[in-house]
């Protein structure tokens, strides 16, 4: 007789409470794979190698010119894929539910900011501190609270603000490459009226197909490459620290594993607590970052794909959608040169406006999030403005100063009305 962990109404998701695990011993999962869980895996990953991967390799772009060859962004590549592959899979194998898991996308964004004043040394040495920091939050426990503290208008704003630049820069490759542009965007408008749940994916097919025709490409010199990972020593700085370790943090919380874990909560999967997936994302994450991969955490609208009947009729099978997923990352991890030579084949155009085009998701909703901010929804537009605006000071980027006029902002003009920063539970 098989014994699963089932959801019981009433238990909660947050870092309070560690659902009940079974003995390893009492799990047989080879009746529960199925062609579609393993469909929706394999879409998931697809889907993450399109929209925010492409933001990735805009990271490395940015940060090329001193420190960054093919072949540290195949590192690159390796680390976040190999990262997301082992925590999915234990997760989702202890778990029995589908947990997927990738790098974290604004935390990305974040980055492409930084770059080149930031070394990759002091890069590696944020990533071990944001690690080391959401570990802390996962194993105390406290991700509530943590959320608690910053006004959820001030963090949408802040992350609208990082994102916003991204999809200005989709309209500015108009100027160079029009036809490609403007044909990306029109097949946008159609694949997100038609089948919204895979028009990145269709996007970036439309994108290539009319890259080819134009002769933008340069696919002569592609081959299957495996990687070989570079350790890179980190560094630490108080810059780095501020401007990319703790706004990574706070990005990672509010981007990832608030709306990832919302995606599990909605989707029935309600004994799947925070503390351990936070666990073991940043466990992973401090392995992974000495070769270049950035923070690893609960995706959300690529979980979305495996969490529903489409991976399953039956949601107590659906966690082999977690698991399939992970194998298929394992092995996009191991292949990520060619990945490397894929998207160096590419106009900087196509990526560009893949990536800004994919963000309107993201920008759309933290945009609505500073609208919905009643009680304090000046102090979440100055935290937009200030992020948006690139500013730098004493060393720190936008994204720091972003968050602390913003908090400022809060207090002053909003102290005595505002009853704490987020009322919502994960």
């Amino acid at each position: 007789m098989r014994h699963e962990h089932r959801p019981q109404p009433g238990d909660s998701a947050s870092g309070a409470d560690t659902p009940r695990v079974l003995p390893p011993m009492a799990r047989t999962a080879g009746s529960d794979w199925s062609a579609s869980a393993v469909t929706a895996g394999f879409l998931a990953v697809l889907v993450s190698f399109t929209g925010p991967l492409a933001i990735f390799y805009q990271a490395a772009q940015a940060a090329q010119a001193a420190q960054v060859d093919n072949a540290m962004f195949a590192s690159w590549v390796w680390g976040i894929s190999i990262g997301a592959a082992l925590s999915g899979i234990v997760l989702s194998w202890w778990l029995r539910v589908p947990v997927i898991t990738a790098w974290s996308a604004p935390g990305t964004a974040l980055l492409i900011t930084l770059f080149p004043e930031l070394s990759l040394h002091e890069a590696v040495g944020a990533y071990i501190t944001a690690a080391a920091v959401l570990l802390a939050i996962g194993l105390s426990g406290s991700f509530d609270r943590v959320m608690g503290l910053v006004p959820k208008g001030v963090a949408s704003g802040m992350m609208a603000g990082i994102l916003l630049p991204f999809g200005l820069e989709a309209f500015k490759s108009t100027g160079t490459l029009p036809l490609l542009a403007f044909g990306m965007i029109g097949a946008y408008l159609v694949f997100k009226r038609a089948v919204p749940r895979y028009s990145v994916m269709l996007l970036l097919v439309a994108g290539v197909l009319i890259a080819v025709f134009t002769g933008a490409t340069r696919f002569s010199g592609v081959a299957l490459e495996l990687v070989t990972p570079q350790f890179i020593t980190p560094a630490w700085s108080w810059a780095s620290t501020f401007s990319l370790a703790l706004p990574l943090v706070l990005v990672t919380l509010t981007g990832q594993y608030l709306p990832g874990m919302a995606v599990l909560k909605t989707s029935g999967y309600i004994g799947a607590g925070v503390r351990p997936i936070m666990s073991v994302n940043s466990i992973v994450s401090l392995a992974v970052a000495v070769t270049g991969g950035i923070t690893i955490a609960i995706a959300a609208i690529t979980a979305a794909m495996c969490t529903g009947r489409d991976a399953h009729e039956d949601p107590r099978r659906r966690y082999v959608a977690g698991i399939a997923n992970g194998l298929f990352y394992l092995a996009a991890g191991l292949c990520g040169g060619s990945i490397v030579m894929l998207f160096s084949a590419l106009p900087r155009e196509l990526v560009v406006t893949l990536a800004g085009l994919a963000l309107l998701g993201p920008i759309t909703a933290n945009l609505a999030g500073v609208i919905a901010a009643e009680d304090h929804r000046e102090a979440s537009i100055i935290t937009f403005l200030a992020t948006a605006s690139g500013m730098s000071f004493l060393g720190l980027g936008a994204a720091f100063w972003g968050i602390v006029i913003g908090m400022a902002a809060c207090w002053v003009l909003h102290g005595s009305s505002l009853k704490g920063g987020r009322n919502d539970k994960t």
